[in-house]
């Protein structure tokens, strides 16, 4: 079992705020583990910006929730981070889905053009920044207006954030068999 690396604050000793945001946040399935957030929460007013950043993406984003959620799962795994690569934020991403971003088939014909330019905007994004140009905009442009855009942008940007930031604390339940 893999133990994170710094302290975990019990829920029970959360600031009120916090534990409401913790509470919604497993309720609208934004949070699939609470164990990040007890790292975080040694810095409670950071903890509910972060939180609340995330919701604004989760509950009121201009992106579609099946996008967003190939893209954390397609961002998750370049991360390596176990939690980010077993949550499910989303059940219209299926194990059909799965299997084409496992195998790295972004390009295939099971995604949508739009989602093809979202998820190979976001590998570039998490794993070779400096590749990318023009093309990977105008590309966007193609099917998303400038708000889903930058939303996209920003969402990549938290979501690899996240991933890296979680996976060095360790900050995550491993499965058992």
């Amino acid at each position: 079992m893999t133990v994170a690396r710094l302290p975990l604050v019990p829920l029970a000793d959360f600031p009120a705020q916090l534990r409401e945001a913790v509470r919604r946040g497993v309720e609208t399935r934004m949070l699939s583990s609470t164990v990040p957030v007890q790292v975080w929460a040694h810095r409670p007013q950071a903890a509910l910006a972060w939180l609340a950043l995330l919701d604004q993406f989760h509950s009121h984003g201009v992106l579609d929730g099946r996008l967003r959620e190939l893209v954390r799962l397609r961002i998750a795994s370049i991360t390596q981070c176990q939690a980010c690569q077993l949550a499910r934020k989303s059940d219209r991403v299926d194990a059909q889905d799965l299997e084409a971003l496992n195998c790295q088939q972004i390009g295939s014909a099971h995604f949508s053009p739009a989602e093809r330019a979202a998820l190979a905007y976001a590998e570039l994004f998490a794993a070779d920044a400096h590749a990318i140009g023009e093309g990977h905009f105008t590309a966007l442009a193609e099917h998303f207006s400038t708000a889903e855009s930058v939303e996209l942008q920003m969402f990549c940007a938290l979501m690899l954030a996240g991933g890296r930031m979680t996976l060095v604390q360790q900050a995550y339940q491993e499965v058992s068999p």
